[in-house]
C-alpha cells in the first residue's frame, strides 16, 4: 500500500515539474532575469492600468522571492534597467528572507505585528515620503483547506493592506492585492468598494488556469467619512 502512495506521489511531482519547466512564463522569467513568473502578473496589471511611474514610492508587501520588487525597480529606472539610476523609492516586506534587489529597502518581519508596521512607517519617514503612490500585496496565508479558517486568514491580510493604504496612500494612489475565490472574496470586494473610487478585478494570463487567485485593484481613495458623536 505504501509503495502505491509513494509511486503516485512521484507521478504528481513529475507532472508538476514537467508543467513548471515547460511553462512559457517560467522560461520568460529566466530569460528576462526575474526570480519568479509572478513578475508578469504585476506587469500585466500595471501595463493595463498605468499604475507605476518613475518618481513613485511603492510598498511591496509579501515580496519574497522579489520578482515584484524587481519589476517595480525596472519601472522606476529611466532606462527600464535592473541596475543603475532609480527615480523613486521601493520598500519591500516579507516574513521570509529576500535576496537584495538593487535600490530596494527590505524589511523582514510579519506585517500582522504592530512593531513591523512601525518599522515600515519609520522607513517611509526616513526617506522623506509623506504619501505612498502604490501598494502591491502578494501576501497569502498558508491555506489549510478548511474554508472558514482560510477565509479568515485571507481577510485578515487584505484588511491590513487596506488599512495601511487608507493611512498612507495618496488620494489618487492604488492598492493591488491577491485574493482567492471562496468565503473571503465577496466581503473583500465590498471592502474595496467602500474604500476606493474604482475597483478592478484581474486574472492575469500568467496566473495558472487551475489557480483560484484573482487580483483586486483599488484606484483612488474615497474621502474618509467622519462619524459625528452628536
Amino acid at each position: 500500500m505504501g509503495m502505491k502512495v509513494k509511486s503516485q506521489s512521484k507521478k504528481i511531482n513529475k507532472a508538476w515539474l514537467n508543467q513548471h519547466v515547460n511553462d512559457p512564463y517560467v522560461r520568460l522569467a529566466k530569460k528576462d532575469g526575474y526570480r519568479a513568473r509572478a513578475a508578469y502578473k504585476l506587469k500585466e496589471i500595471d501595463e493595463t492600468l498605468g499604475l507605476i511611474h518613475p518618481g513613485d514610492c511603492v510598498v511591496d508587501l509579501g515580496s519574497t522571492p522579489g520578482a515584484w520588487s524587481q519589476y517595480v525597480r525596472r519601472r522606476l529606472s529611466p532606462e527600464g534597467a535592473a541596475v543603475g539610476e532609480l527615480q523613486g523609492h521601493i520598500i519591500a516586506l516579507d516574513m521570509l528572507p529576500m535576496d537584495p534587489v538593487e535600490g530596494v529597502q527590505f524589511i523582514q518581519g510579519d506585517f500582522r505585528e504592530a512593531s513591523v508596521l512601525t518599522e515600515l512607517e519609520a522607513a517611509l519617514v526616513e526617506k522623506g515620503v509623506q504619501e505612498v503612490d502604490v501598494v502591491v500585496s502578494d501576501m497569502a496565508p498558508n491555506l489549510s483547506g478548511i474554508g472558514s479558517a482560510d477565509a479568515a486568514r485571507i481577510t485578515d491580510l487584505v484588511e491590513l493592506a487596506v488599512d495601511f493604504s487608507v493611512r498612507h496612500l495618496k488620494k489618487d494612489g492604488a492598492l493591488v492585492v491577491k485574493l482567492f475565490h471562496g468565503g473571503a472574496y465577496d466581503p473583500m470586494v465590498a471592502l474595496f468598494r467602500q474604500r476606493f473610487k474604482s475597483v478592478k478585478t484581474f486574472k492575469p494570463k500568467a496566473s495558472r488556469d487551475k489557480s483560484s487567485e484573482t487580483f483586486l485593484v483599488g484606484l483612488g481613495l474615497k474621502p474618509v467619512q467622519v462619524v459625528s458623536d452628536s
